[in-house]
């Protein structure tokens, strides 16, 4: 296209059939460089990750309605209803003004009504509108942003008593383009659906699992409890977020990849087929603390799950003639690669890798920065880690200290503990499947909802 054109290309027409399942794959925060240094990490620069496997491409605008820098709730908003809304919406029309909740005597969030705005439908409803099986898996609260924009509305995210009332059929708040209810439920935020008695932080006394239970879901509490053929099922492992994928209890708190994997046999059971969004959450917290080990941990489970769908669901339907699955991210992070550092290969046990420090080509040792300290290889553009004055005065980073598990990467502007920022920049999308070559070149993150609706002709 021509510098300066503002029309957009013609997109050629899909080809074969309209897909009966639709599986959506969000890394949140998953950016470009998260990418590549959890390449690096798991299997070297030469190496390929599953979601570099996938045949068809693009690059995902990630601005939302008023802000050049997004948040979850309007970014995925954006991707799951083809709308630009405000930061801090969740699957509003764009005028819905994002009211920051007050706090009751219960310190419960509430807010008295949104001003203005109207619900804005997303894959998920519209799936349940064509008959489909439906399901939500996240390793974050099943109440936080990304989710939520899946099958609730709210003019913030904070709302999240309000959110999980959205998922109870038939009950006080319960969202009705949701029809019977979403059949599977995976993941933490167990406190928005129990009382104050329970220890959990409602203050209307609903027990919202019960609730479900009684609703003829089946309520799992552990690993073990995913693999039973319920018709519907809801498991909340954790009362906040889940825990990091290497720091789980394996027992209490399955894997992202097994509770895709426990989803998918669920839902293939659907005539009609199904839609089922999967969410690596918690690659977006390992970066906001600036825990970059963390996030490339969280990036590769997150890639683990979506190798284990591709090849579940080539088993289902052979040749995924029938099955889109869709993968991208947000929004991207700071997270940066610092150079020229010497190719490492993956981290192992004797060799940091890209979360090292940085070693030169030419002989192997520490590169040094203007005060004469040794550097890391990944840094952040913000974040809570930042050395007061000179570094040479400061004990010099090793690859020890770097490779530690909850090591906080150096930022060049500081900011308050487990505050770095969001990042601008495009992310990646990739696709296979059924129609999967309607995604190509640099598209708005609304169009992603647009083409997904077309494909599966809902």
């Amino acid at each position: 296209m021509l510098a300066g054109c503002t029309t957009a290309p013609q997109l050629q027409a899909p080809s074969g059939n309209a897909p009966k399942n639709v599986l959506f794959f969000l890394g949140d925060g998953m950016g470009i460089t998260t990418l590549t240094a959890a390449r690096i990490y798991a299997v070297g620069e030469e190496g390929m990750l599953p979601i570099d496997r996938l045949p068809e491409s693009a690059f995902v605008k990630t601005y939302s309605n008023n802000a050049q820098v997004t948040d979850s709730a309007a970014g995925m908003s954006a991707l799951m209803t083809g709308v630009k809304v405000n930061n801090y919406v969740v699957s509003m029309s764009t005028d819905t003004p994002a009211i920051y909740p007050t706090k009751d005597a219960n310190g419960n969030s509430q807010v008295s009504a949104c001003a203005g705005g109207k619900p804005a439908t997303t894959l998920l409803e519209l799936a349940k509108r064509n008959g489909k099986g439906t399901g939500v898996v996240t390793t974050t609260r099943i109440t936080d942003a990304t989710p939520a924009a899946t099958y609730a509305h709210a003019c913030h995210r904070k709302l999240e008593n309000d959110i999980a009332a959205a998922l109870v059929p038939g009950g006080a708040g319960f969202n009705p383009a949701l029809g019977d209810g979403v059949d599977v439920l995976f993941g933490g935020g167990l406190q928005f659906f129990t009382p104050h008695a329970q220890g959990g932080q409602r203050a209307d006394n609903r027990d919202l699992l019960a609730e479900l239970r009684a609703r003829g879901y089946a309520i799992a509490t552990g690993t073990a409890d995913i693999a039973q053929p319920a018709g519907r099922i809801a498991g909340l492992f954790a009362q906040s977020d889940m825990s990091y994928h290497a720091a789980r209890d394996p027992q209490k708190e399955p894997s992202l990849q097994q509770m895709t994997v426990a989803a998918i046999d669920v839902l293939s059971k659907k005539p009609s087929g199904f839609f089922l969004m999967v969410e690596g959450g918690r690659i977006d917290h390992a970066l906001h603390a600036t825990m970059a080990k963390r996030a490339l941990q969280e990036t590769v489970a997150f890639n683990d799950a979506l190798q284990a769908a591709v090849d579940r669901m080539s088993a289902i339907d052979p040749g995924l003639k029938n099955t889109l699955i869709v993968v991208t991210a947000d929004h991207d992070h700071t997270l940066l690669l610092n150079g020229y550092a010497r190719r490492t290969g993956p981290t192992t046990a004797s060799e940091p890798g890209v979360v090292g420090v940085i070693k030169s080509v030419e002989d192997g040792k520490p590169l040094r920065d203007l005060d004469g300290a040794p550097f890391s290889i990944i840094g952040f553009g913000n974040g809570e880690h930042r050395v007061a004055g000179s570094r040479g005065d400061a004990p010099h980073l090793t690859d020890a200290a770097a490779t530690a598990d909850d090591y906080h990467q150096e930022a060049t502007v500081r900011v308050k503990a487990g505050r770095e920022t969001h990042g601008g920049t495009d992310v990646f999308l990739g696709a296979i499947g059924a129609r999967a070559d309607s995604f190509h070149g640099t598209i708005e993150n609304t169009r992603v909802f647009e083409l997904i609706k077309a494909a599966a002709q809902w």
